[in-house]
């Protein structure tokens, strides 16, 4: 990244500006803003996260906002009730009142001297989606929004479910909440009342996982700010972005097409990271990209913004598997609208274990029949529902995995293949129980037989024909079924194979069925549809030139001590016991800026013995300390679910402690009912 060192407007930064709501309660943001908008009002940015503005995301905030706002902006960036410096308690993701308050932080902006009026929101993740979700109920001054890494449906496509399965995330999530739900504010930025606002953060603490597991089907809990509910809530124009890496990339081109507003779309080879921070790369110039955005919608400027193709895309290139990238190698490819009329849906049929490429006449199919009961380790090699890219989360050679699964081949490719979008696999089964799930994956399968995951699915097969009302299988009955593998942009090469693998488990990215299932493929009426794009680019679509990745330079950063990470697989031949061991710890870091050190440690844990559907564990432990000189604070929580064939259980512990004493404990030991999940 090139730091600028120079911008047009020359700004001031003020750290702590409470702004309160309609209920009292004060929300603390930190705000850059370029010095003339004394007497001069500028357009406003907003950002709402949950995530600690005074030190966790400091050196995040000061590459992008300070930028925005030395181009002419007040970038207004708010931690949520319950976090940071701010009042109240955070009580789940994305409620009502969370949105309640976003609307009143823009009606106290635009009513700023030093703001004309016109507001815009930004953000990734929570942030994307707090302003989504804010933009749906129309706030009068907000006129346009830029956001990455969102949803506009969360049961689809968050961190909880996944065609009706639960993933593991739904765990890691809670977990994750449940320590920044609990943190303390600053006593140098809140004074003496600190400790009572974190006494209340405590009280209120419970483990998120509860809710969530407590609505395993698509009802009004997740409606609720869920946009594709009506998209025509939208109003104003957006430019979404996210990255093939991510688990959200599905909802940029679905925004697209069902959106009817001036729109842009941007899918990179990232991970869960801001374009100009993307990771794997290349990065690009995002900020400058997001300027123009604001120049154009914000100030009225004439600038192009909308010339051009309305979704620019990483075509993927390639690659050899492996856990991490520095670069993804591939170019980018522009479709002027979306759905774009020049990608083809081509269907290929399943016959034995072949995918079917040639146009020649197929022979009518034969009654054949293929069975799959695959052991709990396929799935060790998954990675992340979503890739942070630390530790190291990519999926890893699948040929392991698909030693446990059925597997579909074309032949040896005589010509290059591009897709773009969504696959799909089409399936006549039977199941040997009434709840049943399948995960159905893409490999690119070079010649030497190393096999790349390029895309994949999951369905409970509960939910083949409704996420809101599911409907359990009727053991040995045939039914039809469709898969819907996650969106992509990938090139296969000549003389490579296309590969379909089958799963009835993918352990522990996925939480399994209840119990071990035999599910029967039926040749007759199998399919696998790619979305097939010309390699050729359309007639007089310009080239991107997004630019170097620009920013400004952030505060010091003292590290303390050394951060860690790990990504273990172990299995005992011994006791069958096999476990995936997950560490991300940042070390403890000093902000120099306001003398606050901080240290963040997180462990995953998911374990299984041989085939025992009753013996999966999964358990997320957080550790987060805050100090200064007469100042230590920590807490410490534990969460574990497990299950049976009729239900979850979930035992979670808080801990806090003051100068290494333990001050507060809550145990919490909670059965849910599994709901055909």
């Amino acid at each position: 990244m090139r730091f600028v060192e120079h911008l047009p407007y020359e700004i001031r930064q003020e750290d702590h500006v409470t702004i309160t709501m309609a209920d009292g309660v004060r929300l603390s943001a930190r705000i850059w803003r370029p010095t003339s908008s004394d007497g001069d009002p500028v357009p406003a940015v907003v950002e709402c996260i949950p995530y600690r503005k005074n030190d966790l995301t400091s050196t995040r905030d000061a590459i992008h906002h300070p930028y925005i706002a030395g181009h002419g902006y007040a970038c207004v960036r708010v931690d949520l009730r319950g976090t940071g410096e701010s009042e109240g308690v955070l009580l789940d993701e994305y409620l009502d009142q969370e949105q309640r308050d976003a609307e009143d932080v823009l009606a106290w902006v635009a009513a700023q001297p030093w703001c004309d009026g016109n507001t815009g929101m930004m953000g990734i993740s929570w942030g994307g989606f707090a302003a989504l979700q804010t933009a749906a109920r129309q706030p009068e001054s907000l006129k346009a929004i830029v956001i990455a890494s969102f949803t506009d449906n969360r049961y689809a496509d968050d961190m909880h479910y996944l065609g009706g399965a639960m993933l593991s995330d739904n765990l890691a999530e809670a977990g994750t909440m449940f320590a920044y739900a609990t943190c303390p504010p600053d006593p140098e930025v809140v004074g003496e009342r600190w400790r009572d606002m974190w006494w209340e953060r405590l009280e209120a603490a419970r483990p998120w996982v509860l809710e969530w597991l407590r609505h395993p089907h698509r009802d009004a809990y997740w409606q609720h700010a869920s946009l594709n509910e009506d998209y025509a809530r939208l109003r104003c124009p957006v430019l979404a972005s996210s990255g093939w890496a991510d688990g959200y990339s599905n909802a940029v081109t679905r925004l697209l097409a069902n959106v009817d507003v001036p729109r842009r779309g941007l899918i990179g080879p990232w991970s869960h990271k801001l374009p100009h921070l993307g990771e794997p790369g290349p990065a690009i110039g995002y900020l400058q990209e997001v300027v123009k955005w604001w120049d154009h919608w914000l100030k009225g400027v004439d600038n192009g913004v909308m010339d051009g193709p309305m979704l620019r895309t990483w075509m993927q290139e390639s690659v050899p598997p492996s856990t991490s990238y520095e670069e993804r190698p591939g170019r980018w490819v522009a479709e002027p609208s979306w759905p774009s009329p020049q990608i083809k849906e081509v269907v290929h049929p399943l016959r034995g274990s072949v995918i079917v490429t040639t146009d020649d006449e197929e022979p009518a199919p034969r009654a054949r029949t293929r069975t799959v009961r695959s052991p709990l380790s396929v799935g060790q090699f998954a990675g992340k529902w979503a890739s942070y890219n630390a530790p190291p989360d990519l999926p890893y050679d699948q040929r392991e995995e698909d030693g446990g699964s059925l597997v579909f081949e074309t032949e040896p490719l005589a010509e290059r293949l591009e897709i773009l979008g969504s696959p799909s696999v089409d399936l006549e089964v039977s199941a040997s129980a009434p709840v049943a799930q399948i995960t159905a994956r893409i490999s690119d399968v070079a010649p030497d037989g190393s096999a790349t995951r390029v895309t994949y699915g999951v369905l409970n097969l509960t939910h083949r024909e409704s996420d809101e009302h599911p409907q359990p299988l009727e053991p040995g009955r045939r039914c039809h079924v469709r898969v819907p593998l996650n969106g992509v942009a990938q090139a296969f090469p000549p003389g490579h194979r296309v590969r379909l693998s089958l799963s009835t488990s993918y352990w522990p990215l996925v939480w399994p069925a209840p119990e071990p299932v035999l599910l029967t493929v039926h040749e007759d009426g199998g399919a696998l549809t790619l979305p097939v794009r010309p390699t050729e680019e359309p007639d007089g679509m310009p080239q991107a030139d997004f630019g170097e990745p620009e920013g400004c330079r952030p505060p010091p950063v003292t590290r303390l001590t050394e951060p860690e990470q790990a990504w273990n697989v172990s299995r005992s031949l011994v006791d069958y016991h096999s476990a995936l061991d997950i560490v991300k710890d940042r070390g403890t870091q000093r902000y120099e800026e306001n003398g606050i050190e901080v240290g963040l440690r997180a462990c995953e844990r998911y374990t299984s013995v041989a085939d025992d559907f009753s013996s999966l564990t999964g358990r997320s432990a957080w550790t987060m300390r805050f100090s200064r000189p007469g100042w230590d604070v920590r807490v410490e929580t534990s969460t574990v679910l497990t299950s049976n064939a009729d239900a979850f259980t979930v035992d979670a512990t808080l801990d806090g402690y003051e100068d290494g004493r333990r001050v507060f404990s809550r145990t919490w030991n909670e059965t849910v009912p599994r709901d055909l999940a």
